[in-house]
């Protein structure tokens, strides 16, 4: 047998075994269209820079495939930019051994990563790595060069290496400066979205389309193409019509609760106040109403904030205000003749801290974040640093320093503004989530704290949580128990309100706010939601289907709203919130999700990717020298 004849058979041994060994794990649709797209960019990187010889980012991208993602993610990576690239630069005995060049790169991303033991590696660090895979790549590409040499020898392949000494340089180089200017966020965004994607869940049974197998190795190049689109239009959850039923009902109630001076109360038939009127705004923004088109008696919610804006004082009514006043589309920097957010800076310390309380300064990042300051700015940074070591022995946050009792609502609150500080968990975030697991109820709820009786409100929080830093609620249970969405809509009334707990229906309008913003998906901070159009059915009706729904159940709702005054069981005090962000019905809290972000990425990513594919199909062919890296 020749030698390119045999190098060919052990090239295609060694390919077979690495796609039988990516097929036999298994990967789940949500890991699979993540290495479509990391394949995708590997192949307009290497396009995009075709008319530079050897200087490109796809050894870059495939070595951090593999750092983050492990070795048969980092393999498939590697194996297909350079199968698909080549549909575009040309196809040649040269690409089984690229095939094989890169997924060698991609395997020594996950050796490296095991080699770091869990330590992230600096930006140096990662420069070096990339740069003697490129020399590693090079080698071997010459060995392929040596194997069409006339007498294939040590002589040969110097010959070769000597020949291709600048180009292997080039290659070293730029892997080496792609790496300092993107390295580190790279990774890091990697590792998040593969935390996201992870289906070990720290309690209950894995869902049942979470391992479901891979399309295979064909269905993979499809998904190059189209791996967003049909990753979205597979994510679809059973429980999803569900949980809409359930929140538009709790809409409705929720509007024609409102009272006619546009604030809210605690029930039907009580006074409003500021605390009940930015949570009932909070739920019904995050189901895309804007608080200004919520109206009764010729007034809307802003409205009502607005005429009392001068007894905005604690910070935690500057925080619910300007989530309030963000969801709505209006600037908390000027409201009222005030700077509610300069305010709020004023307040905190300069380690970060607001008072020494855990939800102050989660609530803090929240604010900041929906007032429109960057995650990366120092004080966002600040302030989640010092959320981050408040974290407990037992992974849960509480009300005050570390050191205190633990509760879910806090722990929620704590999970959220580390997402949206853009924080890398990491093993924070991993601690969190095990210390919902463990305290969750069989019923599928979450108590305020561990042992206690599950509750709507800190249910809502733990899925709200949950959905920040992207776990999915519908598989968050524990063995042969319900799910946390399946316990929150259990609670719902003929009416659409939402009990507090099995025993108790105490403050129902601000309950089903926040139940409101469990179901709806959407953790905090809220986007502007759209003002409904003028004259629009939405605008029109909306005001004259709560009067109407508010005068059919006016007598009912005033003995229920009686009934909800009424103290709750002895283990739960009861009366104006004791939480320093009037997060709690005696401990209780509310948020919204990412609308599944790792989905939208990869959506963008793909989009951008197909588009790019093209024009560089067009422009750049013909550029790279038949067989270069």
């Amino acid at each position: 047998m020749s030698w390119p004849l045999a190098s060919f058979a052990i090239l295609g041994l060694a390919l077979m075994v690495g796609f039988g060994w990516y097929e036999r794990s298994r990967p789940q649709a949500r890991v699979l269209a993540l290495v479509a797209v990391l394949a995708a960019l590997a192949v307009i990187g290497r396009i995009a820079f075709a008319a530079i010889p050897n200087v490109k980012p796809t050894t870059d991208i495939v070595l951090f495939a593999g750092y983050a993602l492990g070795g048969a993610p980092g393999f498939a990576v590697g194996a297909l930019a350079a199968l698909v690239s080549n549909v575009f630069l040309g196809q040649g005995p040269w690409t089984p051994w690229q095939m094989a060049g890169w997924g060698a790169v991609g395997l020594a991303g996950a050796g490296l990563a095991r080699l770091a033991g869990g330590r992230e590696l600096g930006r140096v660090q990662l420069a070096i790595a990339c740069g003697l895979a490129g020399a590693a790549f090079g080698a071997l590409l010459d060995v392929y060069q040596t194997t069409l040499a006339a007498d294939p020898g040590p002589g040969a392949y110097a010959a070769v290496a000597a020949t291709s000494l600048p180009y292997n340089l080039a290659h070293v180089i730029g892997n080496v400066v792609f790496c300092l200017l993107i390295g580190p966020p790279f990774v890091r965004a990697l590792r998040r979205y593969r935390r996201r994607f992870e289906v070990s869940w720290p309690v209950g049974d894995e869902p049942s389309v979470a391992r479901r197998p891979a399309a295979g190795v064909a269905g993979l190049l499809v998904a190059i193409a189209c791996a967003a689109a049909a990753f979205t239009a597979g994510a679809a959850e059973p429980d999803a019509a569900r949980a809409a039923s359930a929140s538009e009902r709790g809409a409705t109630y929720l509007r024609a609760a409102q009272n006619r001076d546009g604030g809210f109360s605690g029930a039907e038939g009580q006074g409003s106040t500021q605390l009940f009127t930015g949570w009932a705004a909070l739920g019904l923004a995050a189901g895309d109403r804007n608080p200004r088109d919520v109206r009764r008696g010729g007034k809307n919610v802003v409205e009502y904030v607005r005429g009392r804006a001068d007894a905005l004082d604690d910070v935690g009514e500057l925080e619910r205000t300007i989530l309030v006043l963000a969801s709505s589309g209006l600037s908390p920097r000027s409201f009222a003749g005030r700077d509610l957010v300069a305010e709020l800076v004023r307040r905190g310390g300069a380690d970060g801290s607001f008072g020494g309380k855990t939800p102050l300064a989660a609530f803090a990042v929240l604010a900041l974040r929906a007032s429109g300051e960057r995650a990366s700015s120092q004080r966002v940074r600040a302030i989640a640093r010092w959320v981050a070591d408040q974290q407990n022995d037992d992974g849960g946050f509480g009300a005050g320093r570390r050191g205190g009792a633990s509760d879910v609502d806090d722990t929620g609150a704590a999970l959220q503004a580390l997402a949206a500080a853009n924080r890398d968990g990491g093993v924070v975030e991993a601690r969190a989530i095990d210390y919902l697991g463990r305290v969750q109820n069989a019923n599928g709820g979450f108590p305020q704290s561990e042992g206690g009786d599950s509750n709507a409100q800190s249910t809502s929080w733990a899925i709200q949580g949950l959905l920040a830093v992207g776990r999915s609620p519908e598989s968050f249970r524990r063995p042969g128990g319900r799910d946390p969405l399946a316990y929150l809509t259990s609670l719902q009334q003929s009416d659409g309100s939402f009990r507090y707990s099995r025993t108790s229906a105490q403050t129902p309008v601000w309950v089903t706010a926040q139940a409101l913003t469990a179901l709806e998906r959407k953790p905090f901070p809220l986007a502007a939601v759209e003002r409904a159009r003028e004259g629009s059915k939405e605008q029109a009706g909306g005001s004259a289907r709560a009067t109407a729904a508010a005068r059919k159940r006016k007598q009912r709702s005033r003995q229920r709203a009686r009934a909800a005054a009424e103290p709750d069981p002895p283990t739960r005090t009861q009366g104006p919130s004791t939480s320093p962000v009037g997060l709690r019905n005696t401990g209780a809290r509310s948020g919204e999700p990412p609308r599944e972000r790792g989905s939208a990425l990869a959506a963008g990513i793909a989009a951008l990717a197909s588009g790019a594919a093209l024009f560089g199909m067009r422009r750049y062919r013909g550029h790279e020298r038949e067989g270069s890296s």
